[in-house]
């Protein structure tokens, strides 16, 4: 009897998911041993992240930083199924799932697995403050910027003299989004950016900081420092300032603030921090079930060195590859490797045509950084068909509005 080969069931489609599925696909497998790789997504698209500011501004269209599963697995021999995770038996080997069999290649209700890779990503909690799940809009998905964009056309065309943008989280998403938005409402837009500790990206290198600063300066953005958001209502936030609470009025509030793990982790019986996050070994596999791997937002992993591992997409990226060659000497027989964590440094746009970068030795700012975080993330996207149709789209676009002016 001919055995059944292995299938690799991949739950999430972010940079850990995806780039672990493609690393698999193009891994040297013998014909009697390649597995089946089936990746699970809610979305019919994986979304680069890191450029989602960008569609805001109208600087890059959907299908170059969201392109869709199918067009990316197409020649890999990966499948793709959009559905949603419903449940996971974890001793048993099978995912529980409502699928959309319309739009899935898969139309079963079950995926049993022989291994299993988490990458289920985070969400953004807005449950902490009264108002803030009616009121405000994360930033973290494509249906969240297609929900602020919806937003911020109503207001563009209303009759308002100024359109009041409060932002809250000082991290990176929320300089970004403040310095985009500034740029794309001007004089007409009102920015207040809300930070609980005591200076925004405190944790980024120095020089990100100061330039970041001087960006939200020059846009005349107000920065909010050790404040606290006590509730948010359809018109108006009230902030708490050294025990002083003081109601603002306005018309859009974006939540950057935090990640929580997926619910569907939450109920497993793996071990986990106090955050939900899976303990994983430095090989990325989840403690005492080495067949599951866990990477990305929703794993508490530390590196070969011992170093704690970021919950950023540049670390996914990373886990990615190790993952893959992981699953692959797993059921090849060949020794598993323990994954090495490089910080290749941070990029981060200050708006139009402007954009800072630190790593590897190099400080840049203005529109050199901003090229060169562009074409650092060409090289990161999915697929070589891929980054040459976007390539080719970067390069020629320019040329197309210059003819069309």
């Amino acid at each position: 009897m001919t055995q059944k080969p292995a299938r690799i069931c991949i739950l999430g489609g972010g940079f850990g998911g995806l780039y672990t599925a493609l690393r698999l696909s193009q891994l040297p497998w013998e014909k009697s041993e390649r597995p089946e790789i089936v990746l699970v997504d809610q979305s019919d698209r994986f979304l680069f992240s890191p450029l989602l500011y960008e569609i805001l501004t109208g600087e890059l269209q959907t299908w170059e930083i969201a392109p869709q599963f199918q067009e990316i697995f197409d020649s890999t021999g990966v499948r793709f199924c959009q559905g949603n995770v419903a449940g996971i038996d974890i001793d048993e080997r099978r995912v529980q799932l409502q699928a959309y069999p319309d739009r899935s290649e898969w139309n079963d209700t079950e995926i049993p697995y022989d291994r299993l890779v988490l990458a289920l990503g985070g969400e953004t909690p807005l449950d902490s403050v009264p108002g803030a799940t009616s009121y405000a809009l994360p930033f973290r998905t494509i249906t969240d910027a297609y929900r602020v964009e919806e937003r911020l056309r109503t207001l563009e065309t209303s009759v308002a003299d100024k359109i009041r943008v409060a932002i809250v989280g000082g991290g990176y998403s929320g300089v970004e989004l403040a310095c985009k938005l500034s740029d794309r409402l001007g004089e007409r837009g009102r920015f207040r950016l809300i930070e609980l500790s005591d200076q925004i990206l405190r944790t980024s290198p120095e020089f990100n900081r100061t330039a970041a600063n001087k960006a939200l300066e020059a846009r005349g953005v107000w920065i909010d420092l050790e404040t606290k958001v006590e509730s948010i209502e359809s018109d108006a936030i009230a902030l708490e300032y050294k025990n002083q609470v003081d109601t603002i009025p306005v018309d859009l509030v974006i939540w950057t603030v935090g990640t929580r793990v997926a619910p569907i982790i939450n109920t497993l019986p793996l071990k986990q921090n106090q955050r939900g996050q899976l303990t994983t070994t430095p090989t990325l596999q989840v403690v005492d079930h080495p067949e599951i791997f866990a990477l990305g937002d929703l794993a508490d992993c530390r590196d070969a060195e011992g170093q704690q591992v970021p919950a950023t997409a540049q670390a996914a990226f990373q886990q990615a590859d190790y993952a893959g060659w992981n699953i692959w000497a797993s059921l090849t027989d060949r020794p598993l490797l323990p994954f090495h964590y490089q910080h290749l440094g941070e990029m981060m746009t200050l708006g139009t045509n402007n954009a800072t970068f630190t790593g590897l030795g190099v400080k840049l700012d203005g529109s050199l950084a901003y090229v060169a975080r562009r074409l650092a993330y060409l090289y990161r996207m999915p697929t070589l068909n891929h980054k040459i149709k976007v390539g080719f789209n970067w390069l020629t676009h320019p040329l197309v509005e210059n003819l069309s002016k």
